[in-house]
């Protein structure tokens, strides 16, 4: 009886670790072109999320596994946010400038078109393609937006672990989220990549059409 438990104990820990490792190598390849099974193998990461990221603290970075893991998803995603119909986009309040004017609600820092950072150009950019938004000082604030301004998109610029966060927390009240990571994380004086959060937003615009 013991032995029959410990090979299953064996083979299910090997099993473990060999999917695992697919689905790392899947992650990181993703960075590069499109792969197949992205839902499966980011679901895969989803599960042993914990015990991996704690084997990139010891031997890497943790930064690594978020970000190929967020590559994963936007994969994995893609399609359904094509599909979407009331799409915002969420902006963390480290993007903004130092010496921001703009007041915090409970609905998130309310921009004030001051020209003093790159979200009053990203607010204008927003409207123009039909999205609403929003900065936020936490994911507790995202809750407050969606009770106001329902939607069943989120373009979310953020760290990759932040972005991770929210896809997984949101994918539970059925809400497709699509990230844009920061050129920087640090929550302060972040930078955010303007060109490729253009060229996202009119990409699904294309396939709006």
């Amino acid at each position: 009886m013991y032995n029959f438990i410990g090979k299953v104990l064996f083979f299910t820990t090997l099993f473990s670790v060999l999917i695992s490792a697919t689905a790392l190598l899947v992650s990181r390849i993703s960075l590069k072109r499109h792969v197949w099974l992205a839902g499966f193998f980011s679901s895969v990461l989803d599960f042993f999320y914990l015990p991996i990221k704690h084997f990139f603290y010891k031997f890497s970075d943790p930064r690594i596994l978020d970000k190929w893991i967020v590559s994963l998803k936007n994969i994995a995603y893609e399609s359904d946010f094509s599909n979407t119909k009331n799409r915002i986009i969420i902006v963390p309040h480290c993007v903004r400038a130092l010496d921001c004017p703009a007041p915090s609600t409970i609905l998130g820092i309310q921009c004030q078109n001051c020209g003093k950072c790159i979200v009053t150009q990203l607010k204008k950019d927003a409207v123009e393609h039909g999205y609403l938004l929003y900065i936020t000082t936490g994911s507790s604030a995202i809750v407050n937006i969606l009770k106001h301004k329902p939607a069943d998109g989120i373009l979310g610029i953020a760290c990759d672990y932040e972005i991770y966060k929210g896809m997984r927390a949101l994918k539970g009240i059925k809400i497709v989220t699509y990230g844009v990571p920061l050129l920087n994380d640090g929550c302060y004086n972040t930078k955010v990549d303007y060109k490729k959060v253009v060229e996202t937003i009119e990409h699904f615009d294309k396939n709006k059409d």
